[in-house]
């Protein structure tokens, strides 16, 4: 596959999230992808479940956008390099936790490495900070 076009894979479920578009967000991954949040621990295995994490975090943050700054790509393997923005307006429920709404943006910088294949996205696993996160929503320390 093309280098843009694995890029232009990698990205897609980015812009149908932001859309909150949920069935063409369906339709940019794989039946059996598998999602990997490292900061919060969360796996989720298969579409319906990958789905389910993300509209968690939608409906924590119902404007957020994730713009990507960068994308690089090696193979069918790419980088993206994304700053989420939104606003907490509904209980945020993490693998350990739930913080309630606390009505304050977020603006954090993260990265996903996303493994495409049969112009499906298969794999992302996903880092971000989660300490400044939690600094920006006033339930944490920095660290």
């Amino acid at each position: 596959m093309a280098e843009q076009t694995v890029i232009d894979v990698a990205k897609a479920p980015i812009e149908a999230f932001n859309a909150k578009d949920w069935d063409a967000t369906r339709r940019t991954i794989a039946s059996g992808a598998v999602y990997d949040e490292v900061a919060t621990h969360t796996k989720a295995d298969g579409a319906d479940n990958v789905l389910t994490v993300w509209q968690g975090w939608a409906s924590a943050f119902p404007d957020v956008q994730g713009t990507i700054d960068a994308a690089y790509a090696a193979g069918d393997t790419v980088i993206l390099e994304i700053t989420w923005r939104g606003t907490h307006t509904s209980t945020l429920r993490a693998a350990s936790a739930e913080i309630p709404a606390t009505g304050k943006r977020i603006e954090i910088p993260a990265c996903q490495i996303v493994d495409v294949a049969d112009g499906k996205v298969q794999r992302v696993r996903q880092y971000f900070d989660m300490a400044t996160m939690m600094q920006q929503l006033g339930v944490g320390a920095a660290v």
